[in-house]
Formats: C-alpha cells, structure tokens, sequence
C-alpha cells in the first residue's frame, strides 16, 4: 500500500494560513461577543432574535475552519494513507448543512409570526438614571454586530482565494453579507417604533432568507466537493483549469504521446490520477513516472502526490493525444 507524502505548504502560503488562522480566531471573539449582547437584548423582536441566531451561526464557519486546520496537519498513515486534507471538505459541508437547517427553521418561524399576527412591544430602559427607549439599545447592538464581520470578510476574501479555501470563502461571503442582516434588523426596530409591527416579522423573514440562500448554494458545493466532482475554481464558476494545465505539462514530455487527468478536490489540494501513454520502445517507466508527478506538481501549488497509470494510447479519453505538446481538448 502506497502512503502518500505529507504536503509542505509554499513559505508565502504558509504565512497567510497563519494569518487566516489568526483572523478566525478573531472572528470567534468579536462574533461571541456581539452574539452575547444581542441575547441580551433581543426582548420580544423577532429581527433582533433571528439577527442573534445568524450571529450565532456565525461561529461555525470559523470553527469549522480551525477544526480542519489541525486535521489537517495529521500525517497520511496506514488507516488514511490519504491524509486528512478532505477535512477542509467536510469543514465547508458542516458549515454549509448547519446554514441550511438554521434558515430553513427560521424561514417557517417568521413566516408563523406574521400569520398569527404577533405584536411585539419595545419598553424602555433606566441607564445611569435616564429613561432610553429599548429600540436605541437594539440598534446600538445592531450595529456593533455588523461592522466588524463586514470588515474581518473583506481581510478574509483575498486569503481564501489565494489558499483556495472553500470554507475561508463562504465565511467571508457571508460576514461581507451581514450588513443586510444588520439593515433588516434595523428596519424591523424602528418599524416597531411607528406601530408597524410586522416589519418585525418581516425583517426576520428576509434574513431568514438570506441565510436559507446562502446555506443552499454552500451546501450544494459542499456535496458536490464530498462526491468527488471535477475541480472547480474557487468561487464554483468553472472548471478549475490547473487540470487541463497539468494535462499538457505532461504532454510536453518528449517521450510522451498522449495523456488524461483524473483530478478531484481534497480540501485545498488537487489529487487523483495521470494517464500517460509513452512513445514505443519508452524504457524506464519508474523513473518516467516519477518525472511526470513532478512535471504536474510544478504546475501550482494545490497539484499533491497524484498517481501515475501508463496506458496504452487507445485506452485514452478522445482528443488526450499529443501534438507539438500542446493538448488538444
């Protein structure tokens, strides 16, 4: 049985890994924080109350993330002689599943609210022996636990692209997204403040919403990830195209004549299998394998440890042959 090397993370990968694992870590005490106030002081508003659930969802994302991190880091052995990378996989599906059931729940929690017509009612307040009404400290809460998830996803979202983390991303999509949450809340409060007391509800159903939409298309990409699916980029738009460039860096060697590329996504890793079929009378097929992993590795930093098969040319997909070294798709 064949063990797979531990992968080495590039030195300016490596540091923003560690800066991404500090912004997480961050992330955990300012969204604790801002979910411990809003509990507080959410009283009968049914916006403030899914405003705190999504707060609290919040921290799964990052959590999820540091959990994968330190599976991570676990070398391949006889029982995962793959190693742990597909962690990040199953972090980003996690993530993902607990987004979908909380929005799901929400969606029909404020949906009741508005059908049987409840009427929440905001008092007031004694601070340091002044009457405030409950509204002004709601929003103030609001609007703590909504600037800085805006601010920490916009740090975040160039360091999950650059490490093609899947689970970095949809955390930082979604605190980016939590200005929305914030303005509905709002809108919600201050409805109540002019009588309107399904602005409540209605808020509520709008973030409900937007976390039910977010947890869909995660979850989704989650599943399609778990089940092997061709690479895609990144941001889940196309087929991620260090494939094809590791097709013709093998079809670049000259004793090459044609070749295919089974890869799949393991977290931020591409892995899977080369098929090379060599010229006649191509001795040394060892060492040549090797020279093929090694060619396909110095295509990009995500390429680790894949296998080489050498088959014959008509056992190749249609199109895999050689020709100049270039491929043709």
């Amino acid at each position: 049985m064949r063990i797979r090397t531990p992968f080495i993370w590039p030195p300016e990968k490596q540091a923003l890994r560690q800066k991404a694992i500090r912004l997480e870590w961050i992330t955990i005490a300012v969204m604790g924080s801002a979910t411990i106030l809003l509990f507080f002081t959410a009283g009968t508003s049914q916006a403030m109350r899914t405003a705190f659930f999504d707060d609290l969802m919040g921290l799964v994302p990052p959590i999820a993330f540091l959990l994968a991190v330190r599976f991570e880091r676990r070398r391949p052995n006889r029982d995962f002689p793959f190693g742990y990378y597909r962690g990040v996989s199953i972090a980003h599906f996690v993530s993902a599943l607990t987004l979908f059931a909380l929005g799901a729940f929400l969606v029909v929690e404020s949906a009741s609210s508005l059908l049987r017509g409840e009427r929440p009612s905001l008092g007031t307040l004694t601070i340091f022996g002044l009457d405030v009404w409950a509204g002004w400290v709601m929003i103030a809460a609001l609007v703590y636990s909504t600037i800085p998830p805006v601010i920490l996803g916009r740090l975040k979202t160039p360091i999950a692209a650059a490490l093609h983390d899947k689970v970095l991303v949809a955390d930082a999509a979604l605190q980016k997204a939590d200005w929305m949450t914030g303005i509905a809340a709002i809108a919600g409060i201050v409805g109540i403040g002019f009588g309107l007391w399904w602005f409540d509800a209605a808020a509520a159903g709008l973030i409900a919403l937007d976390i039910l939409y977010d947890g869909v298309k995660h979850l989704s990409r989650a599943a399609r990830d778990l089940a092997d699916e061709a690479p895609r980029t990144v941001e889940d738009d196309h087929r991620d195209p260090v494939v094809t460039k590791v097709r013709n860096a093998a079809l670049a060697l000259p004793w090459v004549e044609g070749a295919a590329v089974n890869f799949r996504g393991e977290g931020h890793l591409l892995s899977g299998v080369i098929y090379v079929a060599p010229k006649p009378r191509t001795a040394h097929l060892v060492d040549r394998a090797e020279e093929v992993r090694e060619a396909a590795k110095a295509v990009d930093w995500r390429v680790h440890d894949p296998d080489v098969a050498f088959v014959p040319l008509d056992a190749l997909p249609s199109g895999a042959r050689s020709a100049g070294g270039a491929a043709k798709d």
